[in-house]
Formats: structure tokens, sequence, C-alpha cells
């Protein structure tokens, strides 16, 4: 009789949830939470959300790990992405990134990945404030 071999039991990704503007709002006035804008050269002439992180999607793969090690380092545990509208580059980034936590051999501290209803443009056209600054990231005092 051959031996029973053991179930793999495979890691499962965080789930990628869905936030709105008015609730990023409020999340924002906690110190843990990282926007991470995922748009690639728009965002130096449309502007962006204040306080927020580039990480261009065009290179989003390889930079993965960097993105983690930011957050880990400015203490944040909830990362909120987003693109222009937040229909493709925001919400596959934002998968990616739940993906490669999966994956990672140690508890990185990531408590929640989200993505934000309607993208920038969405935040923009609601009248929530915005950033003009130059900086790759953003201090967020625009």
């Amino acid at each position: 009789m051959d031996p029973i071999s053991p179930v793999k039991t495979s890691t499962m990704a965080k789930p990628v949830s869905y936030v709105t503007g008015s609730e990023l709002l409020t999340l924002k006035e906690g110190s843990n939470v990282a926007i991470v804008d995922v748009r690639d050269d728009e965002r130096s002439y449309d502007g962006h959300i204040a306080g927020s992180l580039h990480f261009a999607s065009d290179t989003f793969n390889d930079r993965v790990p960097d993105l983690l090690q930011t957050a880990k380092a400015q203490g944040k545990d909830t990362l909120v992405f987003h693109c222009a509208l937040s229909q493709v580059r925001g919400p596959t980034c934002a998968r990616r990134f739940a993906d490669y936590l999966a994956e990672a051999k140690e508890d990185a501290g990531i408590k929640n990945v989200m993505v934000l209803e309607r993208g920038y443009n969405g935040w923009e056209a609601s009248g929530k404030p915005v950033c003009h600054c130059s900086g790759t990231n953003c201090k967020g005092g625009c």
C-alpha cells in the first residue's frame, strides 16, 4: 500500500479591497497608510495625491521589494493603490503586491491592500486635495 502523501497547502494572498475617496481621506489621518500611485508619466503633469509614493506600473514588478521595504521603514500596514481610473493598472499592481506578500517567507506587517475607487481622476474630480510637487515620494506638504 502506498503511503499517503501530505497535502500541500498553498499560501493564500491577502484579499484586495476597494476604498472610496472619502474613506481614504479618513484613513489618511492615520500614519499607517501609504498611498501608492502606479501611474506612469501622467503623474508629472496631472499632479498626485499629497503624500503618495510613486511606483510606476511599467517598472512595478521589478520594484515590489523596494515598495515593501519603503512601507516597512515608514511603519505602514495599509497600502492603497491607484492609477488614473483604478480599472487596470491600480488593481493589477495591488494584486501583484498581495501575491508577493503571500509568497514572502516572513511576516511583512502589511494588514490591508486596497485600491482607490475611481482612481486619481475621481479623486481630483471630487475636489479632494492634490499636489503638484516634483518629488517621487511626496512629503505631503503641498
